[in-house]
């Protein structure tokens, strides 16, 4: 047919087109789209097609059964839906029931639905259910944060709710996940004796929020419950109680949104609107930890034949008393080793003991009993000398004359490192305790030129600490970049076993003034009759140095040049140390403040600072790169990030009378507990 097309078109007389070539044309068309289709499709299953963007919000409640709010509800299975398909995450330690009641209900999901089936439920009660973070959903683990359900078995709901943030005394840490919660019961001993009424948990910045309260009288506390018990009656617990009755209140105010477009975070438009304003929002819990614990003998042992080791599992006020049976009267004669707080000690022995393999000891001291109460009691304690193993002849160790005479000698060593801060006293350690020491037998030197001379009128060493019997000191005023040299000479001093030291020569040097640098701070913000000591922290938020506050300033000298950082406590009883806080005496514990900001010194160069207190908010006052505590981040774009924390604070404080506001007055109580 093609053929007869060509032919005819080829002898036609007309100019005109012919339809036989129209034809041709859109054939020729129909193949090259086929053929381009094909291409398109082969370069189509080259890979799979894109999902789109990362989905990175949490899921959106939609409905619940019983709504949301209900009254009068007579059943105990609830059934919240969502928009997409979740999950719930450590149910059992995120989500918490108000009221606190005998059984936990079963949290399951399944799809998108979260089921809470509860045993029972009190008359007349409104019930919250604090969720936490606990929903998240199923694809990409988007948490859903600070949601809640609230129903009511009765014809009212309670709707009030107290709101704040709980921080660590010592260390303005955010306490993740601690228990806060109210007790109707006033008095002091409901915290020890009934379970907390109603309960919320602090999420990753420490906030909390107590749903579902009725018009009324609080007291406030927070408990990291390692019992569940929901009771403060673990002394090894985390607690924090509030100074106030608190009665919670609302109020109705305007405020302004500002509505951010989702994909460029530009301002998109502002909207006045209603709301709500649960208070107070503006409890500030500092949480501490007793340090009290159950004083018992925790191990004894015989290091070797010189020494007894007696160990408790916390501080003790007082050190036992030890009688070695078969040699009345002897023990008083052992030299005790210890350190403050008594948990460690070590008995070095009288010379008649020493020789004894075995030894029973009676041991009088004072042990916690059921009561928790502190009880003398009296154990025979079984000590007895370790025996070495013995090595085959092939791998014994050949013995030389030098090593004898090592044996018989009594070691002594300086334990001070070779370069010097000129602050820092020379310390010497001895091998026992000492019979005799000698101090005419120690010369200090000091290098002139080349040569040695003696430093007039230097110090003699002198015992460090009575607790510990065998270091010794030499505390000097060292010269910048100064070459010293100590010389001890033969028989410079005796241990209590008869052995006497060796001479010895020990060479070091004083730092020099250009490697140090110093830190000067005006405080501000405190009030002028409470003590004050300020530390200086490295980068693991550990105390390096510590000076008192004196007439509002504070000054660091002698430093090593580095990146420090500061904290501040307020020191009630002058002890220069941090003091936890005591329930049974409604003592708080010492108010902790951090420097906002790291202090960067370099070598001779002297640095000074301004610090107000109060200037920056508290939970905003300890630097990032130390706080261990630190919140969640969020994968979306920190502009997005910034706009819903600044609305999810909404839900917990109120700016108009925010705790975190510098610039809002400060209310002291009694026991030093804040409100802001």
């Amino acid at each position: 047919m093609i053929t007869h097309i060509f032919t005819s078109h080829n002898f036609s007389g007309s100019s005109a087109p012919a339809r036989p070539h129209r034809l041709v044309r859109g054939v020729a068309g129909l193949i090259l789209c086929a053929l381009l289709s094909l291409f398109v499709t082969a370069c189509a299953n080259i890979g799979n097609p894109s999902g789109g963007p990362r989905d990175e919000d949490p899921p959106l409640f939609v409905s619940a059964d019983p709504g949301q709010g209900a009254l009068n509800v007579n059943r105990t299975r609830m059934t919240l839906t969502f928009n997409e398909l979740v999950n719930v995450k450590d149910a059992f330690s995120k989500v918490v029931v108000s009221p606190v009641g005998k059984s936990v209900p079963k949290v399951t999901s399944l799809g998108r639905k979260v089921t809470v089936q509860f045993d029972s439920l009190q008359p007349d009660m409104t019930y919250t259910i604090d969720f936490a973070d606990a929903i998240e959903d199923n694809n990409e683990g988007n948490k859903l944060t600070n949601f809640a359900y609230t129903f009511s078995t009765g014809s009212r709901l309670d709707s009030l709710r107290i709101s704040g943030m709980v921080l660590g005394a010592r260390n303005l840490e955010p306490q993740q996940g601690m228990l806060v919660g109210v007790t109707q019961n006033l008095s002091d001993s409901a915290f020890t004796k009934l379970p907390l009424l109603r309960v919320a948990k602090t999420d990753d910045r420490g906030r909390f929020s107590i749903r579902g309260l009725a018009e009324g009288k609080y007291r406030v506390f927070a408990l990291g419950d390692r019992d569940n018990d929901y009771t403060y009656a673990n002394p090894e617990e985390d607690l924090a109680f509030y100074d106030f009755i608190v009665e919670p209140s609302s109020r109705r105010e305007g405020v302004v949104d500002t509505v951010y477009n989702k994909l460029t975070g530009v301002v998109d438009s502002v909207v006045d609107r209603t709301r709500t304003v649960f208070l107070p929002n503006d409890i500030l819990l500092r949480s501490f930890n007793s340090e009290k614990r159950p004083q018992y003998l925790s191990k004894y042992e015989r290091p070797d034949s010189t020494r007894l080791f007696i160990k408790f599992n916390t501080r003790a006020d007082s050190l036992p008393l030890l009688d070695a049976l078969g040699f009345p009267g002897l023990m008083r004669d052992a030299i005790v080793e210890t350190r403050k707080g008594n948990d460690s000690i070590f008995y070095w022995l009288p010379e008649p003991l020493m020789r004894e393999d075995s030894l029973r000891v009676e041991t009088r001291y004072l042990r916690t009993d059921s009561t928790g109460r502190l009880a003398a009691v009296t154990d025979t304690l079984r000590f007895f000398t370790p025996h070495r193993k013995v090595e085959k002849a092939s791998k014994k160790k050949v013995i030389s004359a030098q090593d004898s005479i090592k044996a018989l000698l009594l070691d002594c060593k300086v334990t001070s490192p070779s370069s010097l801060d000129v602050y820092a006293p020379l310390e010497i350690e001895f091998d026992t305790p000492l019979a005799r020491l000698n101090p005419e037998a120690f010369t200090l030197e000091m290098q002139v030129d080349t040569l040695w001379r003696r430093v007039p009128n230097a110090p003699k060493p002198v015992l460090t600490d009575s607790l510990l019997p065998r270091n010794y000191s030499i505390q000097y005023p060292w010269e910048y970049g100064q070459k010293y040299r100590l010389r001890v000479d033969t028989l410079a001093a005796t241990g209590i076993y008869g052995k006497s030291t060796a001479p010895i020569v020990h060479e070091f040097t004083a730092k020099k003034k250009d490697e140090y640098c110093s830190w000067t701070c005006r405080i501000s913000g405190l009030e002028p009759d409470i003590p004050a000591f300020v530390e200086l922290l490295n980068g693991s938020d550990v105390a390096v140095r510590a000076e008192v506050v004196r007439d509002g300033m504070v000054q660091f000298t002698h430093l090593t040049p580095g990146k420090y950082y500061a904290r501040l406590y307020e020191d009630y009883n002058g002890n220069g140390e941090y003091d936890p806080g005591d329930y049974a005496t409604g003592l708080q514990p010492d108010l902790a403040y951090y420097y906002p900001k790291a202090i960067n010194l370099k070598k001779n160069w002297d640095k000074s600072d301004d610090w107000d207190v109060f200037a920056t908010s508290i939970e905003q006052q300890k630097p990032q790169a130390i706080l261990k505590n630190r919140p969640a981040t969020d994968s979306r774009n920190r502009k997005k990030q910034n706009v819903e924390e600044e609305d999810e604070e909404d839900d917990y404080f109120d700016p108009t009378a925010n705790p975190f506001d510098p610039n809002q007055k400060r209310q002291r109580s009694n026991n030093a507990g804040y409100r802001y």
